[in-house]
């Protein structure tokens, strides 16, 4: 079957056959943490569990370096691309590969250095501390090879070649599967066996790409052939790219600002409900972001190219796309609360019920949160990264912080879980409004 390629006219079929292998490799990837959240919880118990969700959004924050930078860098690539320079495209390509991989090293380090006071100062008990030091620093060691990943996942998508981002990525899932299996549940080896298995993982998702790209007889346009070292196209990819790191950070923020009040108002059992939610939530929520950079390229090359036709075609099927996948995400969501919670914590009644009933709360922010996030990636892709920067900011860091603290003061403790809706629903009024601003400029 011939790839789908960037110049093409998408039809609803053919844009669904050029999104669906990155939004499957979203899910795989976001089975990552699930798996590790599956094994840990019911092999090492509910510290442990409680300890890897209270760490676990520090390590995204700064896994989100490697987003930003695919995402910004691919943005920029295709737009290089489209208008007509693709040796310049492929030198771009490889000096922010090199930059990528320097600064995975740098924050590993910084990272694994200051992990211990960083826990204290966000609150960790003293029986957490054994865990989230330990699990932190193992997931640490390997963050080059996560932020690479990330990295590589967007310039597949941008390269024409999604379904080897999809290999890479269903193989890096299963050896990750696998290895809990073995270290976590045969050889009980818990956290350390569990961040050993994702670690790995993410050395298979990024030896694959690294392979293809640097396969000189391949026909993909895209290489690691040359690289042209560009301060100014790697301050492009940073800025333009500025909100999806600001995206990951206002997330972890987020994430860390939960287990905060949580551990106030519910204790360690607050901790683990939001991890399960959490958990069901990465596989929802990586269905829209699989979407949002499928499309990406396709909205960025056309963008450099002035079709504003095709744009205007691409944009138009996507809002079709999200609204029908937006309903089907609520239905689907509320019904799996109870056999999930069942899953991760069926041991532990009290517990359970929690984490059932803030699902049911949470998951209604599903019928928004995938326009919030298109919206953010569609001025990302037209290489417009202030206003995704902006919309970014407020989905999250303003919305859902003030409404994590505010809403649980107002109408009690269980309503933090409406924070997520109400914030996303807010995060949807700021797109249009800008989407609605700057339709003249982009002509989508």
């Amino acid at each position: 079957m011939a790839n789908v390629t960037l110049d093409q006219h998408f039809t609803y079929k053919l844009l669904i056959k050029a999104v669906v292998p990155s939004i499957v490799m979203m899910i795989f990837t976001s089975l990552y943490s699930i798996v590790d959240g599956l094994f840990i919880s019911n092999f090492a118990g509910k510290d442990a569990f409680a300890s890897v969700n209270f760490i676990f959004p520090l390590i995204m924050l700064i896994g989100g370096l490697g987003f930003m930078m695919g995402a910004g860098g691919s943005a920029l690539v295709c737009k290089i691309r489209g208008a007509g320079d693709p040796v310049k495209a492929n030198k771009i390509f490889g000096f922010l590969a090199l930059c990528t991989l320097i600064l995975g090293l740098v924050m590993a380090g910084v990272g694994i250095a200051l992990i211990r006071p960083v826990a204290k100062v966000l609150g960790a008990t003293s029986e957490m501390m054994p865990y989230v030091v330990t699990y932190g620093t193992i997931m640490l060691c390997g963050m080059p090879l996560f932020m690479l990943q990330n990295f590589f996942q967007s310039f597949l998508i941008a390269a024409e070649r999604p379904r080897l981002g999809l290999v890479a990525t269903l193989c890096s899932g299963f050896g990750n599967i696998i290895g809990d299996a073995l270290l976590v549940g045969l050889f009980k080896l818990g956290i350390v066996g569990a961040a050993s298995a994702t670690v790995t993982a993410y050395a298979i998702g990024t030896i694959i790409p690294l392979i293809h790209f640097l396969n000189k007889k391949s026909d993909c346009w895209l290489k690691l052939s040359s690289i042209s070292i560009d301060f100014k196209a790697l301050g492009q990819t940073v800025w333009n790219g500025l909100s999806e790191l600001v995206s990951n950070i206002a997330m972890s923020v987020v994430g860390l600002l939960y287990n905060y009040e949580l551990l106030r108002y519910f204790g360690e059992d607050g901790v683990s409900a939001y991890g399960v939610i959490m958990y069901v939530g990465f596989i929802f929520v990586a269905i829209f972001i699989g979407y949002s950079m499928g499309v990406a390229p396709i909205i960025s090359y056309n963008y450099g190219a002035q079709n504003h036709n095709e744009l205007h075609n691409v944009f138009k099927k996507s809002l079709v796309f999200i609204a029908i996948s937006s309903v089907a995400m609520v239905v689907l969501a509320e019904g799996l609360a109870y056999p999930i919670s069942s899953i991760f914590v069926g041991y532990d009644s009290e517990l359970m019920n929690l984490s059932i009933k803030g699902m049911m709360i949470y998951f209604i922010g599903y019928a928004f949160c995938g326009f919030s996030i298109f919206g953010s990636n569609l001025f990302t892709a037209l290489n417009n990264g202030t206003i995704s920067s902006i919309v970014s900011v407020s989905r999250t860091l303003v919305f859902e912080s003030t409404c994590i603290v505010v809403l649980p003061l107002i109408f009690g403790r269980e309503l933090i879980f409406a924070s997520y809706a109400v914030a996303e629903f807010l995060s949807v009024i700021i797109n249009f409004v800008f989407i609605w601003v700057y339709r003249k400029k982009y002509h989508y």
